[in-house]
């Protein structure tokens, strides 16, 4: 008998072993199964719609004050909430000062304080030429701030020259004078 010639019994090569159909038992399990991995992305896409829908996680089978929040939201409620929308975008201009005005002024003039009554933002330089500087440019950087933070939020910027030496009082000093304070400002 030579290797190419199959054995007597087995299958040839157009005869290949064949793997068992599934019965009907066995449909009706790989059905089952697929049935329940269908049923449970719907239910997982359900209800991942329906906590879109209400707003989130809850503590409770209605929305309450009490639900958890993302970080974002709970912080811009608290800034609605106590009305605080002005100082925080002033505070943010603040914190962007080089990107607003420019590195040059930036490394020669600070905004100091934003008095939200008066919508008046008080800016301290260090020299006077600066603080001239400043004050030309004030209604051209007034109007970029409003246009960053919104019409009339800024109304007037106040500049400040440089804090001159202490001022002291002594027995040589007249009482009432600025002294050198006029080369300060």
């Amino acid at each position: 008998m030579s290797a190419e010639e199959p054995a007597e019994g087995a299958p040839g090569p157009a005869e290949a072993p064949k793997t068992p159909e599934p019965s009907g038992v066995d449909l009706a399990r790989v059905a089952l199964r697929a049935a329940k991995e269908q049923a449970r992305a719907r239910g997982d896409a359900a209800q991942q719609k329906k906590q879109a829908r209400r707003g989130g996680l809850r503590s409770g089978a209605r929305a309450d004050v009490r639900d958890p929040l993302p970080l974002g939201s709970a912080i811009n409620r608290l800034i609605t909430e106590r009305g605080w929308e002005t100082p925080a975008a002033v505070g943010g201009v603040m914190g962007r000062w080089p990107q607003i005005v420019g590195d040059d002024l930036a490394n020669h003039c600070v905004p100091q304080k934003y008095d939200e009554d008066e919508r008046v933002l008080t800016v301290q330089c260090d020299s006077t030429a600066w603080a001239t500087q400043l004050r030309l440019m004030a209604p051209q950087l007034v109007a970029r701030l409003n246009e960053d933070l919104g019409q009339g939020t800024v109304r007037l910027i106040k500049v400040l020259g440089p804090g001159g030496p202490a001022r002291r009082f002594g027995p040589l000093r007249a009482p009432g004078s600025t002294g050198p304070g006029d080369t300060y400002g």
